[in-house]
């Protein structure tokens, strides 16, 4: 198929949490040259699937190679939920609303943000210019046969979301009544960039790999007809006991969402995947393998075919030392 601009085809990559030494090495070995400050492929184009920040120790890096890229025209992004969180963390809620932040400030939510902080603390005009960059980010992209979004695309709520928003870029106000819980924006952003949580019997938890206890597990949406809850996890900490032979109830059937293999090509990130890079569905590709957790930060060269080819994967492992603090940036872009 012939793609927008008279390119070749689009380099997918997933998520990079601040490994930005390892994406620019990833965009040479994709191609990718730096002219003037911008990495630049003659006849491709990246799409960034999301969280480019936090927890990593390149941060700026990573945001900056990115922004560059997009503001530029050799890329395009959709929105993370490590993006939605920033944006969420940083507003102050309205008056009347019963609330300080939209985001609470606890030490959870302080944790996960606290390296993205750390390495702005000395740039806060960049810092808010680059929320400012945040809001003009889409949730979703679909362009030239192929279908992208952070976490999970669902199509009923997107199609609310698009009537709403045509440009699928979120503002103010849907900011302000994301944090409602029985709210439209609150369903359509936790949906987009989170995925479905099935929350687990009372009293089970899982002590997650990332160091956080959680109470849920992130689900796929591609099963056809799911039973248990073990055809549907997606993500690399097991259940514990025989919690995936557990029968879905019809609530939690409800919950989940379905793409079917007769859809386009859809690339998400989000679900922190380990391993070599595998295609769960033959329409589908996460991008996600934990990059800033010593992985892979992976890409995928689609070129416009329908079904996706686990040899068209492209990856660099992440090096231990890519976690050290960064002394002045190794990689001048000016």
């Amino acid at each position: 198929m012939s793609m927008t601009d008279g390119i070749d085809g689009y380099d997918l990559i997933g998520d990079v949490h601040g490994c930005g030494a390892t994406l620019a090495s990833l965009l040479e070995k994709l191609g990718y040259h730096q002219r003037g400050g911008i990495y630049r492929h003659p006849r491709r184009k990246v799409i960034f699937l999301g969280d480019l920040i936090d927890r990593g120790p390149r941060i700026r890096l990573a945001v900056t190679i990115a922004r560059r890229m997009v503001e530029s025209g050799e890329a395009f992004i959709v929105m993370g939920n490590h993006e939605a969180n920033a944006l969420t963390y940083t507003r102050r809620c309205r008056d009347g609303s019963g609330c300080e932040w939209l985001r609470e400030h606890t030490p959870r939510h302080n944790r996960i943000i606290q390296e993205t902080f750390e390495q702005y603390r000395d740039h806060p005009a960049e810092w808010e210019d680059t929320l400012a960059w945040f809001m003009e980010i889409p949730l979703l992209l679909e362009r030239d046969g192929l279908r992208v979004v952070h976490a999970c695309w669902d199509a009923p709520l997107i199609e609310r979301f698009l009537a709403r928003y045509p440009g699928a870029r979120i503002d103010e106000d849907f900011l302000h009544e994301s944090v409602r819980p029985d709210s439209f924006a609150f369903k359509a952003l936790e949906r987009l960039t989170r995925g479905t949580h099935i929350p687990l019997p009372k009293g089970v938890e899982i002590q997650s790999g990332d160091g956080f206890t959680r109470r849920t597990f992130r689900a796929h949406f591609w099963a056809a007809a799911p039973r248990t809850y073990g055809d549907v996890i997606f993500q690399p900490d097991n259940l514990p006991g025989d919690l995936e032979d557990r029968q879905l109830s019809d609530r939690e059937l409800a919950r989940l969402s379905y793409y079917g293999p007769d859809e386009p090509p859809l690339f998400v990130g989000h679900y922190w995947c380990e391993g070599i890079p595998a295609l769960p569905a033959p329409n589908i590709a996460c991008l996600d393998y934990s990059a800033v957790k010593f992985g892979r930060l992976v890409a995928y060269r689609w070129d416009g075919e329908r079904e996706l080819d686990a040899d068209k994967f492209v990856w660099i492992r992440v090096p231990r030392e890519e976690q050290a603090r960064p002394r002045p940036w190794e990689i001048d872009l000016d």
